[in-house]
Formats: structure tokens, sequence, C-alpha cells
């Protein structure tokens, strides 16, 4: 018989080897890189402990409802982000472009944290010495580096004052305020300066070069032999090498799937917290520490009144959670049916955000360290992305006892945080592709999987160059911005609208035994959506150029940049097209699968029943929808499936 056939042939697809691996995998996967050098600085940027108003809000209006509707949705169906869409074939699409996405994003988060693991390997080689940027005598530094802190005004005098003031004055805009105001040099005072030549003031002058600057551009990322995004220059063989590591590091961790990344989670996720602890207790030892906490927390309710502050706010909970990339789908696709995904969704989103916040107490207790140790405002120190966890804080580190020490903690800590992140993506792209094939690949998992991390390290190569810093800064700013925000859009829109949410609160029901309640219910319909598309409005609206420090990416640049936010969403609608030619209509199209439903026969009841799942007959021919009806009982419920679609749609 065919369904005996199939079954033969078809090994199983994995489960989570035990009942902790799921919820630690997702606090893993939640938990990143961007809770550690964004958030922090955001907060900072936007109003302080101000800023938790917004947060947590958009977290209850559309990360967390997001988060839970991926979860119920993969482990309903046990499937990856591609054949999930059995419940709505017209937007497959959507599993395509998610596999893009998670493609793109793995390819430059993999070199991210290749970075982390290049000073990892430096801090263990520097334990019995000192970091190389602790100093400005190596051959990479440049006479501008320095190790001195800005002048002090506390205990200066007026004219030692206005002497180095005038110091970091525009020469040609002094002349003219001074002929203007019919004064000469020998009139001017430190008061006189500041309250009229503010104008003059050369603010790129005060800012210090500081050795880790010098290292990590100079040394690390070679970027003084690179031109332009034209011309990148070639590989560098140090970090080529890393990169390597790192994805050899990733195989081992997901050659047999859940199986090896669900133990290795364990670790990865808990230590970071041991060292964010360490780092903490570190820092508020620390002279002026707390003029970073103060930076850091005091409010500023003021900022609330700013559309950009929610903006920034609903664009951190949603990238922080993760929705959209199929990791969640994904992950959950492996649990029991039966498991409670609805408790781990809100406690793992409580620990993502708890964690953000407690990762600010950790970053600016080291910067306030800075700015006191340099004389700065911790404005002036503060910044957030590589720039933060490889330039200012390794700084910081610098000017520690025990160094080397504290520098292994701290990015032994980094790679596990980008690790964990990794798994997710990274999975959810081979699983999604196997599921496709699964009488092919899945006996072949670990060939399989090796090819997909060698072609990621291929693919990143030109991310390694002497200007690839600029090509990771280019794809982290389009490639996983508008259109991941349009796949969750795609998601609740062909899941809750077409689909039905009542019918899918109805699954949740058959699943875990109660129907979600009227909060998921209504953030599903209504919130989220409508949350999700001020963002993308907004987003619009604010958008800006992407660049690199002070390197402004060309125009065709850009044009590259918005090819990589439009090939995903094209392939959406593409899709949409060739499914609807496929079925015969756009009514056929959104029908789910005669195969939709869960995975095992035992947990198919209600109208999700068959007689007998094996039996088909020879000869049988397809349905319109493309899938073949095994008993008459089946083809009733077909129907009436069918028929509560047309109800549910009418909204």
């Amino acid at each position: 018989m065919a369904g005996d056939s199939v079954a033969a042939v078809e090994p199983e697809r994995g489960s989570w080897g035990g009942k902790l691996d799921f919820f630690m995998s997702c606090v893993g996967y939640a938990v990143g890189l961007g809770n550690v050098w964004r958030f922090p600085y955001l907060c900072f940027r936007n109003g302080g402990g101000a800023f938790l108003v917004p947060y947590v809000i958009m977290l209850a209006l559309a990360g967390l409802p997001m988060f839970f509707f991926e979860l119920a949705l993969g482990q309903f169906a046990s499937l990856g982000p591609i054949s999930i869409w059995r419940v709505n074939p017209l937007f497959r699409g959507i599993g395509f472009a998610v596999v893009m996405i998670s493609t793109m994003v793995c390819v430059y988060y993999n070199v991210l944290i290749m970075y982390g693991m290049f000073y990892l390997m430096v801090s263990i080689i520097s334990l019995d010495g000192d970091l190389p940027w602790m100093s400005c005598t190596n051959s990479w530094n440049t006479p501008a580096c320095t190790m001195e802190a800005r002048p002090s005004f506390d205990n200066l005098t007026d004219v030692d004052k206005l002497n180095i003031t005038m110091r970091h004055m525009e020469p040609d805009c002094v002349n003219t305020t001074l002929s203007q105001m019919n004064l000469n040099y020998s009139d001017l005072t430190y008061n006189l300066t500041i309250s009229n030549f503010t104008a003059c003031n050369d603010t790129k002058s005060w800012r210090l070069i500081t050795p880790s600057e010098e290292y990590w551009s100079n040394f690390v990322l070679n970027i003084d032999q690179a031109e332009d995004l034209g011309n990148v220059g070639g590989v560098s063989l140090k970090l080529a090498f890393v990169l390597l590591l790192s994805w050899i590091v990733l195989f081992f961790c997901l050659k047999k799937g859940v199986q090896t990344s669900g133990k290795v989670v364990y670790f990865m996720a808990t230590f970071p917290y041991v060292v964010l602890v360490c780092l903490l207790v570190r820092g508020v030892t620390l002279d002026g520490y707390m003029l970073g906490i103060n930076f850091y927390i005091i409010p500023k309710w003021e900022r609330l009144l700013d559309v950009t502050v929610w903006r920034e706010a609903a664009t951190q909970i949603f990238y922080s959670l993760g929705p959209g990339f199929g990791s969640l789908i994904t992950m959950a696709s492996y649990n029991p049916f039966k498991h409670n995904c609805h408790r781990d969704a809100i406690i793992v989103s409580l620990i993502n955000c708890g964690t953000s916040v407690f990762a600010g107490f950790v970053i600016f207790s080291v910067l306030g360290f800075m700015a006191h140790t340099t004389n700065q405002d911790v404005q002036d120190v503060a910044v957030d992305g590589p720039g933060l966890v490889f330039v200012v804080y390794p700084e910081g580190i610098a000017r520690m006892p025990v160094a080397p020490l504290w520098a292994f903690l701290f990015f032994f800590m980094l790679v596990a945080l980008g690790l964990d992140s990794q798994f997710g993506m990274m999975e959810s792209i081979i699983s999604a592709i196997i599921d496709e094939f699964p009488a092919f690949l899945r006996r072949h998992r670990t060939i399989f999987t090796l090819f997909c991390h060698l072609t990621g390290f291929l693919l990143g190569l030109p991310l390694v160059t002497k200007g690839g810093i600029w090509v990771l800064t280019l794809m982290n700013d389009y490639c996983a911005s508008y259109a991941l925000l349009l796949i969750c859009l795609c998601e609740l829109v062909a899941v809750i609208w077409v689909y039905g949410l009542k019918k899918f609160c109805r699954d949740v029901e058959l699943m875990l035994g109660f129907q979600p309640n009227y909060y998921w219910q209504a953030t599903w319909l209504v919130v989220t959506p409508l949350a999700i598309i001020v963002m993308i409005v907004v987003s619009f609206v604010q958008y800006s150029p992407s660049y690199y420090g002070d390197y402004m990416f060309p125009p065709w640049a850009q044009d590259v940049g918005w090819v990589m936010v439009s090939v995903p969403i094209g392939v959406i609608f593409v899709t949409m097209v060739i499914q609807i030619i496929r079925h015969g209509s756009i009514r056929n199209a959104v029908k789910p699968t005669d195969s939709w439903g869960p995975a095992k026969p035992a947990h198919r009841t209600g109208k999700y029943a068959i007689t007998n799942p094996a039996f088909q007959q020879d000869g049988e021919t397809e349905t319109k929808n493309g899938s073949l009806p095994n008993s008459d009982i089946e083809m009733a419920v077909g129907k009436d499936i069918l028929e509560d679609t047309d109800r549910t749609t009418k909204f």
C-alpha cells in the first residue's frame, strides 16, 4: 500500500531529548547579543527608566502575542517553517521568505560571533601578560592614539581653561567671530569663549582615539586598507580562519539537530548569567560607576511623547524575541504535542526582558567608570552595536586590574550568547529544507548539515575582507528589517484571518486543553497586526541611509540593501500567483491540505480523525488542493473544515 511504503522509507523526525531542552533553547535563542549591546544604549538614549514603559507595552501588544502564536503553530503541526503552510497553501511563500532571511542573518551573525571568538582567543593568550589594546606602542597604532584622559577643568585656572579650549576651536571661525565683535585675541577670556564661540567648537578634536579603537579598526578589521564598498580589499586570513572555526563549532552542535543542540544549550544559556553577575559585581566596585547607572535609569518622562521612542521600543522587543525567523516554529515543532508552550512563551519573554534590563546595569557601570577615568560625559562614551562590545567595553576592561581575565569572561559570554541565537536560526533553515524532502534528507542529516555550514562559511568570506564590516553593517541594516515585519503580518493574516481565529483557537485547545483567552485572541486578530503596520509605516517615514562611523554608504549600496528587503517579499507574492494557478482559484489555494493537523495519528481526534491513515487505494486521484483523501469520512471532515473556513474568514 502507498501509505505503508512511505512510512517504511521516511525516518522519524526527532524530538527534544529532555523536558527542559526546549525551554533552555528558547531562552538561549531569545537572549542574544542585542540584549547586551543594543537594549542598554536604547534605554539610555530614549528616556532612561521611562523607556521601560513603551518597552513593556510593546511586549504585551506585539512581542509576546507573536512569540506564543509561532510556538503554538509549530507545536500543533510538528512541521518546519515551509511545510507548516499546509494550513494555508496560498501563503507557502512565507516559508521560503523566512529561509532566505534567516540565511542572510546567519551569514553575518556568525561573523559577529567570530569577532567575539577572536577577542576570546587573544584574551586567553594574554592571561599571563597585558592585552594588546592596553597601550599605544603597537605597530598598528597611529600618532593620534592616546591613553591620557581629557583634561579636567575642575582645578585649572581660567587661563589654562582658555588655552585648552582654544586648541579645540576652528581658527577661521574664531577669526570671523572676533572680527564681528570688534575684538582681538588679547580680549578673549574663558567665559567669553564658552558663551560666544560655541559655534567654533571642533567637537571631533575632543574625541579620544583610544588604543582599543585602533586595535579594532587597524588590526582586527584592517579597515584602513580598504577604500570603499566598491573595493573592500582582500580577505583577512586570520579572520577567515576564526570564521571557519566558528562554523565548525556550530556544526558539531547541530549535526544531529535538537538532540545535540538541546544538550549544549544548558551550558550556553546559563553561563552568560554567571558572567553577567560577576561583571556587575566588578562594575559596581569601580570609581564613577554611578555616573553610568544614573544615566541609564533616571527617567526622562517627556521622551514618552516622542514617537521615535515607541518605534525603537517596538523594534527592540520584536527583534529580541525573534519571531519571523522560523526559529520559534522549528523549535516548537520538536515538542510533545501536549507540551505547555503557553507557559514557556510567557516565562521566556519575561526572562528576555529582565536580562536586557540587567545587562544595562552591567554595561553602564563600566561606562560610568570610563567616563570618570577619561573626564568625559557618559553620553560621549556610550555607543551601541559592535562599537560597544569591541571598542568601548574592552577599553574599560583594559583599565581594570587583572584585565585579561575579565576580557576572557566577557568575550566568552558574548560567544555563548551569539551561538545560542545562531542555533535557533540555523536549525530553522536546516529543518525547513529537510521537512520538504524527509525521505532522503533525514537519512543524511549530518551530511546535509555539513553542506549548509560550509555554504554559510563561503558566503561569509566577503564579510571578513578589509572592508567587510561595511558589508556586515549593510546586511544588518536591511535584510532583517521591513521584510521581517511583513512576514509576521502575513503569518497572522494567513492563519488568524484566512484560516480562521476560531479554528486556530480550537486547534490550540486540542493541543493544550484550553482555548486562548480574549487577550490572545484580541492581539492576534487586531492589536498585533495594527502594531506591526504602524512599525512598518513609521520605519519608512524615519528611514535613514545605512552608514558605518563617518562613512555614508553610496546610493548603489543602499539599492543593494533594498534588494535584500524586496526579494523575500517578492517571493511571497510570486508564490501566491503560482499557488493560485496550481490550485485553480484563490478559494482552493487557501484551503488547508488534507494532511494538515497533528503529526501523530494518536493526536488526530475530532475533525482531524482518520479511520485508517495508512489505507489508500491504488489509482486514487488528487483533490484540487493537491492532497489525497484517505476515506469518505476524511472527505466529509474536509468539507466541514472548508465550510468553517468560509464562515470564520468573514470579519
